[in-house]
């Protein structure tokens, strides 16, 4: 026996070693098995935790596995796929008269497939494919998109529908395989699936030429493609780890190159990729060149990638919207000589600015407008009740000035004088014959600024009309160059100088930019303008073709001007905006057609049983996560199906509640105005949670009865689920495909007594 002891103590001290060093790798690939690049994260909390405590008991350490992959059913995945078109294509070219915002886009296509540049303040990738659907089946672009309600006729729309719907169609199937991968259980994927294709307001948004579903299309292609790239981490480098990785990178250009919002998938793609390698650097089986390659992968496929694929999307706009067109204005003089038809392209006009001629005046602030006057006076209370001036960003007769001296009353010369750095003039505005004037009276919206007015009639005016001009790093003396020169102009009386502050006047200007005089003389592009227009019989023309930008600079300019026009965005009239708090809890929807019994009506609003059970397992898994995790802390007994739900709740609900935050919170940030249907993406992880949620929940039963109850109330759970999403959507249904006749609060209404909140209308 004495003999023996030695090796036993040796045995003992090698079975303690294995227990301290033991390690559980979470894994998503059907095998299992382990390799040297997979991710894995050790059971026990340390030396230090493995050490007997104070009282002399051991800290266990946590396992958890996860669970048993499941594949694919194939007769789900076409069930799924079956309803989704069916209910997204279903009465598709109803109404047949304009809907809500196909105003826009239809349009924005309209202008592509014409080539007619356009403003927008999206990226150009959803427009360019609603111009490409309408194209390739047959659509002229004819049609004007004047306002909601004009009918389409003869003319062809409803394969740009038709886009819509089908990518709206796939959004269900993403969410199935994506919950799929999450969870390893078809009946969650089934639930999150179900979800979408009964949601009266996925179904509205998907059927009309709208950015919408293709902004979520790829977002959820994102989504899917990196939860896919995840499971190939046992694999890395091998042709279908390239593919996921590369897919999200494609679906990641595509989120933000149809809308900015598609920033927030690429943060939830990011966070996700940091974790990652955060994990691969813990893994001491990795050399810091297997690392470097993984970094390396990552920067070419998340960031390379996209980043070639977003700028190559703005190349095509650029070189398909090569006709001047409505959005001309908004872009500087540089950029619209490149527009064919542009009175800048390829034009001609004398060198140098002279008395007596006729010009445009526009700000060197990125969408600054033109300085520009109109008939209209100043309202009551606001400064002195003269001539509006204001910056407008479009072309426009009124935006014409004749530059004259102080005093015009001797004839002209033959040959006119050049205008000079330090020059008094008058500038006095073509159509309404009044002068450029300002005086001590505020502005209407910039405290501490002088207004600016038209004053005057038929040249005649005061002391108070008259202006230096100043060249921008000139010298006494110096011309003013047309285009190239950046000028301000100086009060005489005052010493303020003539500024564009960027806001936006109310309805009595008409919603043009504030014109102001500043009293801050600090230069600025606000307070910098160049001679736009110049025309002038008597002096000789010089070509203008010396100007077109470089691509870089049209890129960065289009930039700008897209962030500075989505942040002054105002609702338009009658038209009902929201709140981020209003929306999760479905207050209010918008109204996309018809406003009485006798119009046909389309309401956007989500299935109220969906939504708010969305809501309520946003509480529910925080719930059930905070249960699992002091179960696990204090070491219960579990049983490993339970702890695979551990898994599950922690890891795939974790993914898919940071996406729904990721895509909800920063609206509460926002100073633009918001809609409604900003919360649809984040309403796409709502629903993925319900799914992963409800089912972990069911599969719990039990813990409370014993088989075979806990079978057939888990079954009899499922059923209730997927009959509630079914008899909710059938009396919800004509909010998307139409209604008819009474109103909801009316008698023999369609929809009585389905309005349970006072804040719908329908």
């Amino acid at each position: 026996m004495a003999k023996d002891e030695p090796t036993d103590r040796r045995r003992s001290n090698e079975d303690l070693s294995v227990v301290r060093n033991r390690r559980t790798c979470l894994i998503s690939e059907s095998n299992h098995t382990t390799s040297p690049h997979e991710s894995c994260t050790s059971d026990t909390l340390g030396d230090e935790d493995d050490r007997q405590s104070s009282k002399g008991t051991d800290r266990r350490s946590v396992i958890i596995t996860p669970p048993d992959v499941q594949q694919p059913n194939i007769v789900l995945v076409l069930l799924v796929l079956g309803l989704s078109l069916s209910t997204r294509f279903y009465k598709l070219a109803d109404p047949p008269h304009i809907c809500w915002d196909e105003t826009h886009f239809g349009k924005m296509g309209s202008y592509y497939i014409n080539r007619t540049f356009f403003f927008d303040v999206h990226p150009p990738l959803g427009k360019i494919l609603i111009g490409l659907a309408g194209y390739m089946t047959g659509y002229d672009g004819t049609f004007p998109f004047l306002k909601p309600g004009d009918k389409y006729d003869h003319h062809n729309y409803w394969g740009m529908r038709g886009l819509c719907a089908a990518l709206g169609s796939s959004l269900p199937v993403f969410a199935y395989f994506i919950v799929l991968a999450l969870s390893h259980s078809n009946s969650a994927a089934l639930i999150a699936a179900s979800l979408l294709i009964f949601d009266t307001g996925s179904i509205t948004i998907s059927q009309y030429i709208l950015l919408d579903p293709i902004l979520m299309f790829f977002i959820m292609g994102a989504v899917l493609s990196m939860v896919k790239f995840n499971q190939q981490k046992s694999r890395p480098f091998c042709a279908s780890w390239w593919l996921w990785l590369l897919l999200t990178g494609v679906n990641l250009s595509g989120a933000i190159g149809v809308k900015f919002v598609g920033l927030f998938v690429i943060l939830l793609v990011g966070i996700n990729t940091a974790g990652d390698l955060w994990g691969l650097l813990g893994d001491l089986h990795l050399s810091l060149v297997d690392i470097a390659k993984h970094f390396l992968a990552r920067v070419v496929g998340l960031i390379l990638l996209p980043l070639f694929l977003y700028v190559t999307v703005f190349a095509v706009h650029f070189v398909v919207l090569n006709k001047s067109g409505p959005g001309d204005g908004f872009f500087s003089s540089a950029f619209q000589s490149r527009l064919i038809g542009n009175n800048l392209h390829n034009a001609s006009m004398p060198e140098y600015l002279a008395y007596g001629s006729t010009i445009t005046v526009k700000n060197l602030r990125i969408a600054g407008g033109y300085l520009h006057s109109h008939w209209h006076l100043y309202p009551e209370g606001v400064g002195t009740k003269q001539q509006q001036v204001t910056a407008y960003l479009h072309k426009d007769y009124n935006n014409l000035w004749l530059v004259h001296k102080p005093d015009d009353s001797e004839a002209q010369p033959e040959t006119p004088e050049f205008v000079r750095h330090g020059d008094i003039i008058r500038l006095e505005h073509k159509e309404t014959t009044r002068n450029l004037h300002s005086h001590l009276h505020e502005a209407p919206l910039t405290r501490k600024h002088f207004q600016v007015t038209g004053y005057g009639i038929n040249g005649s005016g005061d002391s108070n009309d008259l202006w230096v001009v100043e060249v921008c790093g000139g010298r006494k003396g110096d011309l003013v160059k047309v285009l190239r020169s950046k000028v301000r102009f100086l009060h005489m009386t005052t010493g303020c100088v003539l500024y564009s502050s960027g806001k936006t006047l109310p309805k009595w200007g008409w919603e043009q930019v504030e014109v102001t005089c500043s009293p801050y003389l600090k230069e600025t592009p606000n307070s910098q303008w160049n001679i736009e227009d110049h025309i002038n019989p008597k002096l000789p023309n010089i070509s203008l073709s010396v100007l077109k930008p470089h691509f870089l600079e049209i890129l960065l300019e289009s930039h700008i001007v897209m962030i500075r026009g989505n942040s002054g965005l105002k609702p338009k009239d009658n038209e009902i905006n929201s709140k981020p708090w209003h929306w999760p809890i479905n207050y209010q929807g918008l109204r996309f057609s018809g406003v009485n019994e006798t119009e046909y009506r389309v309401y956007l609003l989500g299935n109220p049983v969906t939504w708010w059970l969305n809501l309520a397992c946003l509480g529910l898994y925080a719930i059930m996560v905070a249960v699992a995790s002091i179960a696990l802390q204090r070491d219960v007994h579990l049983g490993q199906k339970r702890r695979e739900h551990c898994w599950v709740l922690m890891r795939g609900g974790g993914q898919l509640i940071l996406g729904w935050l990721l895509h909800y919170a920063p609206f509460y940030t926002m100073g633009r105005i918001l809609y409604y249907h900003h919360y649809f993406p984040a309403m796409l992880f709502s629903s993925m949670l319900t799914g992963l949620t409800l089912d972990t929940l069911l599969h719990s039963a039990d813990l409370f009865l014993s088989p075979p109850y806990s079978d057939w109330l888990l079954r009899l759970g499922q059923m209730a689920l997927l009959f509630s999403i079914l008899y909710s959507f059938h009396l919800f249904h004509p909010l998307s495909y139409g209604m008819r006749g009474p109103l909801a609060h009316e008698l023999g209404s369609a929809m009585a007594g389905l309005k349970w909140m006072d804040s719908w209308e329908f």
